[in-house]
């Protein structure tokens, strides 16, 4: 059985004004198979019972907008997008709110950054209201997958690929939208633990007039070896240099950087810094909220260029005293150890630093509810 949203939710619920959700019959599992998921879900290793999915033909538009059984998508051999990459997608989360409403955070940011990489790749964007609404009918279908232990949300993924089946170097005919769902622990097994870096000297993430500032999947292809250099010298994470000079500190892995410049556990003392959006970094959405935040606390926050140099010497010196990576999976993680052929340091004693940690529950709290929502960040949801 079949049939659109109900009456009360079409207009917030409506991929397009033309084009209604469906809504499928799904076989749901158990209180007491999903219980025992949300007691220890891990990141991105479980998922939700539905799916939202639309498609896109050329000179037709979108279509075929459907809530679903979440599931294997069948694919052709030829698929374009197995072939040459054109796919993008996002990253934001679910917050279970204390009077038992779940938000979003920030999603209309979330649907603009995916309309900037449709249109850096050559692809049709998905209008905002629709990225929001499917969001939304996903969310809303599956409640009860939002876990309500310390810290945990339920990730959400947005996505677009090229679906149409072709050999040839242009852009596809025909995209799939998706939208999934996971529910979240730490993204990082340790939880809130310094983690230590490698910083890449071999590789760059992103160079100028590149796809640095927009979340494709190559991207993230081209991470993976560099990330395997730092799991054989024991790091967590790589740290990127920019790849004009390779001087400048760019992004950790899928994270933007800041540093803490004087004492983070004195009110206002503390200047916090992070690189500049410069056409290679990712615009992140944690990043700016962060900079928000920590003005509102009292902080001068700079961006400008941070040489691996600064960074090092300002360690050695005290200038620098804490630094912290950030994104929406991790919320914020503390950096403790940076590898490099340069030479080995330790920033702070290394453990999390003052700043680092008061800006986290800062955030943690507003996401989930705990403190009033000034900015208008949370889109309740259901």
């Amino acid at each position: 059985m079949t049939d659109t949203l109900a009456d009360s939710r079409t207009s917030s619920r409506m991929f397009l004004a033309d084009v209604p959700v469906v809504v499928e019959d799904v076989q749901r599992r158990s209180t007491t198979e999903r219980a025992g998921v949300l007691a220890d879900p891990g990141f991105g290793r479980h998922f939700t019972d539905h799916m939202f999915v639309a498609r896109y033909q050329e000179g037709q538009g979108w279509y075929d907008a459907r809530l679903t059984r979440y599931g294997p998508l069948p694919m052709d051999p030829g698929t374009a997008a197995l072939h040459y990459a054109q796919s993008i997608f996002e990253g934001l989360k679910a917050y279970a709110q204390p009077d038992g409403s779940v938000a979003t955070f920030r999603p209309e940011a979330n649907a603009a950054r995916f309309i900037r990489s449709a249109e850096r790749l050559a692809m049709p964007p998905v209008p905002e209201e629709a990225f929001l609404a499917a969001v939304d009918a996903l969310v809303d279908a599956d409640r009860d997958w939002v876990p309500t232990g310390a810290d945990q949300t339920l990730y959400l993924r947005p996505y677009q690929l090229a679906s149409e089946s072709f050999l040839g170097v242009r852009p596809a005919h025909e995209y799939l939208f998706l939208v999934i769902a996971s529910p979240a622990g730490a993204y990082f097994p340790r939880g809130v633990h310094p983690v230590s870096v490698y910083v890449s000297e071999d590789y760059v993430r992103a160079a100028p007039g590149g796809t640095g500032d927009v979340k494709c999947a190559g991207n993230y292809a081209a991470s993976l070896r560099p990330q395997q250099q730092a799991s054989e010298l024991g790091c967590d994470q790589v740290v990127y240099l920019d790849a004009v000079e390779r001087r400048y500190i760019e992004e950790l892995g899928g994270m933007n950087l800041f540093f803490v410049l004087g004492s983070g556990s004195d009110d206002g003392a503390a200047e916090l810094v992070t690189p500049e959006l410069s056409g290679t970094l990712l615009p992140g959405i944690t990043r700016d909220s962060l900079i928000t935040v920590a003005r509102e606390l009292g902080h001068r926050v700079t961006e400008r260029k941070v040489s691996l140099e600064e960074w090092r010497q300002g360690v050695a010196d005290g200038t620098v005293t804490e630094t912290f990576a950030c994104g929406t999976a991790a919320v914020i993680t503390p950096v403790g150890e940076v590898k490099a052929r340069t030479g080995d340091f330790t920033v702070g004693d290394g453990t999390p630093g003052t700043l680092t940690m008061r800006l986290r529950e800062a955030l943690l709290d507003i996401q989930h509810g705990r403190v009033a929502d000034t900015h208008g960040w949370l889109h309740r949801v259901s």
